[in-house]
């Protein structure tokens, strides 16, 4: 999901260079307004457009997902690194969060598919490395994981979603 927001995002924003009075089709809104997210200084924070990032990583996780499925064993410097990378994703994804709430004052939906995607990237893969012992963690919390991975993402998103909603509530409820 995340390489589609990725994809999509690129694209309206290669139409948005050409015209600037293009119109993508998620603005439908003052808040959900994915123009006014994609015009905005954050939209390029490291001098080329973000989603770009997007359309180079996201395939990365995708790649070693269908590897793990495929039975592939990858060492633990390599899932150390996956881990660090999906780290700065979050990261990256949560100033985006911040700037598109309190400075664009506007929403993205496919820039919060994008976000949904990073979060859930890693969870699981950090979930995945406490499981099997490459990030050290009492047997407890590796108990608890593998009964309960679901929970850190579904408060983490279910916490975004309590902002935005509050964000905006006089809109959502006027």
């Amino acid at each position: 999901m995340g390489l589609l927001a990725a994809w999509v995002i690129t694209l309206d924003k290669f139409e948005l260079l050409k015209d600037p009075n293009f119109t993508p089709g998620c603005s439908l809104n003052p808040v959900v307004s994915c123009g006014s997210v994609m015009k905005s200084a954050q939209a390029s924070a490291f001098g080329f457009p973000n989603p770009m990032l997007g359309l180079a990583t996201y395939p990365v996780v995708v790649a070693v997902g269908m590897g793990v499925l495929a039975g592939a064993r990858y060492g633990r410097w390599y899932w150390l690194g996956l881990n660090a990378g999906t780290l700065f994703g979050v990261g990256f994804c949560t100033w985006l969060q911040i700037q598109s709430l309190y400075e664009i004052n506007a929403l993205c939906l496919w820039c919060c598919l994008a976000w949904t995607g990073t979060i859930l990237a890693f969870c699981y893969v950090t979930v995945h490395n406490i499981e099997q012992g490459v990030l050290p963690a009492p047997a407890a919390v590796r108990t608890a994981l593998a009964e309960f991975h679901w929970l850190p993402p579904l408060v983490w998103l279910g916490g975004i979603a309590m902002l935005i909603l509050t964000r905006w509530w006089d809109f959502w409820t006027g």
